[in-house]
């Protein structure tokens, strides 16, 4: 029977990452994944600079660069009447934001494991789990063709994705903190010809609609449509048109982004997705990325997620400490960082209509340029949504939506009322780090 230092089962971002953190250490790790790259995988992509610093950390974002996708140094968020425009503050030496195909990227990380000295094993499915005095000891792995063996670790971490099989095995599938996300996901490529607004990662929204365009590599442009998660039914039953009729009837700012631009890939999409936390560390295990974690894809953190807490697990096993301790210290610091983002998107991704707040907001960023980099760079995870969204500034806002004509006030009293209510809730739920886990 074989025996190496760690076996990780997944190979895309969590998995390359924490494997590169522990090769680079000295490590014997074995990566199994039963796909074989490039392999594309259902996901939105965007990385903003704090996901490309983390790329930068592992030695993968020459790589990663050469894949040919723009850079894109602009944000744009727009709704009726009110379009802002800013740059990002650099991390890590990186100002721009990226979207790049999963296909390559998944690829680009694989590689950058194997150079690290990993041992990736593509077209190996895991099957189930070996187990010691209550650890876990190893895994059971069937490949492709048939062939089927055992292999031995002191720690197996499972970077498998949001249906982890490692987290069945383990008993941890059921998340100890959900949220159920408000928007489904639909996404396709379009041939993209608009040179001019190939550096500018744009986000519109009208009444309760949202849709981007984020160019990426091949020369196309990620269009993605997030509807009210009740309106899922109606793109499962007609995803061509109901994509093209939500940009040309309901998004006509996106539709004029999109002009002359043809659609080239059927639409992807997810619907029904929600947000958790589940216990990421146990005796003989970890879960990484998708996992342990996941966030709504509204505010695109899961690929920076994966890579960052992904690394760290590999560096906090390779100090060649007691293993469990130093998965469990990597769970209260993942936690402890994720916390108020995963309220944050939970906020975000609400399929709510654009309010008073939201124009005030957008009118605001629109006229202070620093304002607006400030709330960037929230999504690069430089700064919190706190020190962002503050007391100040919403109190400000409203006061400006109520004097102006036409506000529906009881309403926006009733809104303003019930985010003060939920903000206090999170800063609870963030001071005591939601230790129900334990």
């Amino acid at each position: 029977m074989a025996v190496t230092d760690a076996v990780i089962v997944g190979a895309r971002c969590a998995g390359s990452a924490a494997a590169v953190a522990l090769a680079a250490a000295g490590a014997e790790v074995v990566v199994l994944d039963s796909a074989r790259f490039p392999s594309p995988t259902l996901s939105t992509h965007l990385m903003w600079p704090g996901g490309l610093a983390e790329l930068a950390r592992l030695g993968a974002l020459e790589r990663v660069t050469a894949l040919g996708a723009p850079r894109l140094p602009l944000a744009a968020v727009e709704i009726p009447g009110v379009r802002a425009v800013g740059r990002y503050s650099a991390v890590g030496g990186v100002d721009y934001a990226m979207c790049v195909r999963r296909a390559g990227l998944d690829l680009a990380l694989v590689e950058t494991a194997r150079a690290a000295g990993a041992e990736v094993r593509e077209g190996a499915r895991v099957t189930g789990l070996l187990w010691s005095d209550g650890r876990v000891a190893g895994v059971e792995v069937a490949e492709r063709g048939g062939r089927a063996y055992e292999l031995r670790a002191p720690v197996v971490v499972g970077a498998d994705g949001r249906r982890s099989t490692v987290a069945g095995l383990v008993g941890a599938a059921e998340p100890y903190l959900r949220r159920p996300d408000g928007r489904a996901c639909f996404y396709a490529y379009f041939d993209d010809h608009r040179e001019d607004l190939r550096p500018v990662a744009a986000q519109w929204r009208q009444g309760a609609e949202l849709g981007t365009a984020f160019p990426c590599d091949g020369g196309l442009t990620l269009v993605l449509l997030m509807p009210p998660d009740a309106r899922a039914a109606d793109f499962r039953r007609r995803p061509d048109e109901e994509f093209d009729r939500t940009i040309g009837d309901l998004l006509p700012g996106l539709a004029a982004r999109l002009e002359g631009c043809v659609r080239r890939s059927k639409v992807f999409g997810v619907s029904g997705l929600e947000s958790y936390f589940r216990v990421s560390a146990g005796p003989g295990w970890a879960l990484a990325g998708d996992a342990g974690h996941f966030k709504d894809p509204v505010t695109a953190q899961g690929i920076r997620d994966a890579l960052r807490f992904g690394r760290l697990l590999g560096e906090a096993l390779a100090t060649g400490g007691d293993p469990d301790r130093a998965t469990a210290a990597w769970q209260e610091r993942r936690d402890r960082e994720c916390l108020e983002a995963f309220h944050w998107t939970e906020r975000i991704g609400r399929a709510d209509p654009v309010g008073p707040l939201d124009v005030e907001l957008h009118r605001a960023l629109r006229a202070d340029p620093a304002l607006m980099t400030r709330f960037l760079d929230v999504y690069s995870r430089v700064v919190r949504p706190g020190q962002a969204l503050t007391a100040p500034r919403l109190a400000g806002w409203t006061a400006r939506a109520l004097l102006r004509p036409g506000t529906d006030r009881a309403g926006l009293l009733r809104y303003v009322l019930r985010t003060a209510r939920e903000l206090r809730a999170e800063r609870v739920s963030i001071k005591s780090g939601h230790r129900t886990h334990r």
